[in-house]
């Protein structure tokens, strides 16, 4: 080459990747080359190899680079949705609160363990428990005690908060139901990420970050939550005035969370938390619309210590299943005019089955189907338990609704009705114990069957994929048959173990009863299921003082009643 300098223009093609999922970000430039050969070092017996070299310039990288810019990546947050009611109403939306805590930073640490324990006892909290929170943290932390809802100010005394000394109270917004315990066990709680959350992230979830950290709100995180987003640009270099030209290179919208769909009734869940209220065991309440199934309460009481009983609960259904065992001694040749044999006891393989305390002796003897479920006579169903097997048992409470596997979109137990039991856990079956289990839901979709006149599925999330349905059944339940069961369910409401129930006002309440032995024997839960019209309703008391009808009844009954009010 004769030492001569010769210039090429070579183009160059970058690559960006910008995660697992997304298209990664090309572009093209162009760099000028030129051959440089260098002088042999004096003494050198090899000449050096020409090499191409580039004088550096930042369109090297980018057109539009220059010496005053870099490049910067961010991220799109996408906007959370909110978990909303079948008419698009936020039941979980962003309220304001007060954050009340003990400001370290402005408060001598000689002073801090006082008032650390003066404002726990306050609200009631642990003062030793406390106390050491703040010991524990930083010198200039604001340690928080409690958030409280500002609607809720005057029940919490939060001027008085304010005068305590040590105590700052600090404005935020939180995602919060409508009340503090609002179908809390079912939808559950947003708050910030945990350290737990953030790790198994693996970079999706920061500090600080909203998440969904128990209930659908967890398990529908990241429907709620959307796909982050980010942004390249060229943006100032360090030093340079920030009023230089920003570039956009190449962006990736973020797609914002889709709002999670639930057919909770807000005036219906309030009504039925208010009724649970009162009672220190595990309580539920269940309510479902019988035309398409929809659920519109699933209330837990205080009792149930933050268990969703109404969905997952698992409890023999004592008497309610009685309408099933009729449904399946029908299928078998029965009607509502046949009659059994109420016998004050009935033995099975050496077990006395009785009626409960009470019974009345005028509806022994032989009666009529329709009376045996009016009343309830526990011995006449069990003296016919070898005319229906364990399996025709399990297909008739399947076609109630009872037992269908799933999948369901969201926690539910729908019940078990063992296809293999014999003997006197047969016999037990046909009064719904032995190995019957079912939760106040799966109870409330057996009385929404039999108002529907065919076999209902609950659902709580219309739009999320359900592919549940009564395929365990082996008949469907049939308007004729449904009509029967009617009939039988209206009898206990006239005459029968639900007579409480015959002035609700509005159209004819149809009911049945429920009393389960558990424990020693000495212990009942009561059951309570119902339907007026369109709505189906089931009661559960884990901790009964007499029977169904008393301690599960009377919910059913102001449930119903205040439901005409409101």
């Amino acid at each position: 080459l004769d030492g001569a300098e010769e210039t090429v223009t070579v183009p160059l093609t970058w690559t960006f990747e910008m995660g697992e999922d997304a298209e990664p970000v090309v572009f093209e430039t162009t760099a000028n080359l030129r051959l440089h050969i260098e002088e042999a070092p004096e003494g050198a017996t090899a000449t050096p190899e020409p090499r191409w070299v580039a004088d550096w310039n930042p369109t090297l990288v980018h057109p539009d680079a220059t010496a005053d810019t870099r490049f910067a990546l961010s991220v799109l947050e996408p906007e959370r949705a909110d978990i909303v009611d079948s008419d698009g109403m936020a039941i979980i939306r962003m309220r304001d609160v007060w954050r009340v805590g003990i400001d370290k930073q402005n408060l001598p640490v000689e002073e801090q363990d006082a008032a650390a324990r003066a404002l726990a006892t306050r609200l009631e909290m642990d003062p030793d428990a406390f106390a050491a929170r703040v010991e524990s943290a930083g010198e200039k932390a604001f340690v928080v005690a409690i958030t409280i809802r500002q609607e809720e100010e005057e029940q919490w005394g939060v001027e008085g908060l304010r005068q305590m000394r040590g105590v700052l109270l600090v404005h935020s917004e939180l995602p919060l139901g409508p009340t503090a315990t609002f179908a809390r066990p079912v939808l559950g709680s947003i708050g910030e990420a945990t350290a737990e959350i953030i790790e198994k992230s693996e970079g999706r979830v920061e500090v600080g970050d909203l998440v969904g950290l128990s209930g659908l709100a967890a398990a529908y995180e990241d429907q709620l939550r959307g796909t982050e987003g980010w942004l390249l640009e060229l943006v100032p270099a360090e030093g340079v005035a920030t009023a230089t030209h920003r570039t956009e290179i190449a962006r990736e919208d973020a797609a914002d969370g889709e709002p999670l769909v639930v057919t909770l009734d807000t005036t219906m869940q309030m009504l039925a938390e208010e009724l649970l209220a009162p009672h220190e065991g595990a309580s539920a309440i269940a309510v479902v619309r019988a035309s398409d199934g929809h659920v519109l309460a699933l209330a837990s009481g205080p009792g149930s210590q933050g268990y969703n009983t109404a969905a997952l609960g698992q409890y023999a259904p004592g008497s309610t299943f009685k309408i099933s065992t009729a449904l399946t001694l029908m299928r078998a040749g029965y009607t509502p005019e046949t009659e059994l044999e109420c016998t004050p006891t009935s033995n099975v393989e050496g077990r006395n089955f009785t009626n409960y305390p009470g019974y009345p002796d005028a509806h022994a003897g032989r009666i009529p189907l329709h009376l045996v479920i009016a009343y309830s006579c526990n011995t006449a169903l069990i003296n016919e338990a070898g005319a229906i097997s364990a399996e025709d048992l399990q297909s008739g409470a399947a076609s109630l609704g009872l037992g269908t596997p799933g999948p369901w979109a969201f926690p539910y137990y729908s019940g078990t009705v063992p296809a293999d039991a014999t003997g006197t856990y047969h016999a037990a079956a046909l009064i719904g114990q032995g190995g019957v289990t079912a939760s106040p839901l799966a109870m409330a979709t057996v009385a929404a069957s039999v108002a529907a006149g065919h076999t209902v599925v609950p659902v709580l999330l219309p739009n999320n994929e359900q592919e549940a349905a009564p395929g365990s059944a082996t008949e469907a339940l049939t308007p004729e048959e449904a009509g029967a069961l009617a009939e039988m369910m209206r009898a206990v409401v006239t005459s029968g173990t639900g007579t409480r129930l015959a002035d609700v006002p509005g159209e004819p309440v149809h009911a049945k009863s429920g009393t389960a032995q558990w424990g020693d024997g000495n212990s009942i839960h009561g059951w309570m299921i119902a339907y007026q019209g369109d709505l189906a309703i089931a009661a559960f008391v884990e901790d009964a003082a007499l029977s169904g009808s008393s301690d599960a009844g009377p919910i059913v009954e102001e449930f119903l009643r205040r439901l005409v009010i409101e």
